[in-house]
């Protein structure tokens, strides 16, 4: 369940994360697209917590609006209008509920809608999709979050830079997946979602 101060307390381990990753982060980026995921997502979530901090939201619709709003206008390449139309669904969700799996399924669905994509094409949907099932069948854990974007090495990427590179892509961890296991460890570490 989303509370605003579990949220907020999210959103700063997974900037923490991605400030610590970022090097990683563009390194898997490096060979399958433009090198610069890690950078980018760690300029998006400087100005995350910039905007929290100067705009004080109260609500969680507020604090996904100004996350979704921060990432769209920070991040380039497909990262921030993907995370940021993910944040957007999820305000929109938590208008009606606090409960962390619809809201987390709206996001889903909008990163489907989004990028014109599904799970199975090398994104960050290959770890959205699966931890979102766990989540469903009260299994979700650790593993789940790495044997997710472990998985996505045996994928040939068909959407996005990646696909560029088409079957050399397999072997390779997706960027935006791994980023966003960082996304999930922060809702499990926040309280957000159970363990």
């Amino acid at each position: 369940m989303f509370t605003v101060d579990n949220l907020k307390k999210s959103l700063q381990l997974f900037k923490e994360k991605i400030d610590k990753n970022k090097e990683y982060l563009s390194e898997l980026d490096t060979p399958i697209g433009d090198g610069d995921h890690g950078n980018n997502m760690a300029r998006g979530m400087d100005a995350v917590t910039e905007s929290l901090q100067s705009k004080e939201p109260a609500t969680i619709q507020d604090i996904f609006k100004l996350t979704a709003m921060a990432l769209i206008s920070k991040v380039g390449g497909a990262s921030g209008p993907l995370y940021g139309t993910a944040m957007m669904e999820m305000a929109k969700a938590s208008a009606t509920t606090s409960d962390a799996l619809p809201i987390l399924e709206a996001g889903l669905a909008g990163i489907e809608k989004r990028g014109n994509s599904k799970p199975g094409e090398k994104t960050m949907l290959d770890e959205w999709a699966p931890v979102i099932e766990a989540i469903k069948n009260n299994k979700l854990n650790e593993t789940t979050l790495e044997s997710a974007v472990e998985a996505t090495k045996d994928i040939a990427a068909t959407k996005g830079r990646a696909s560029y590179v088409g079957e050399r892509s397999i072997g390779h961890i997706d960027p935006g997946a791994m980023s966003s296991l960082y996304f999930f460890q922060s809702l499990m570490e926040a309280g957000v979602l159970d363990a």
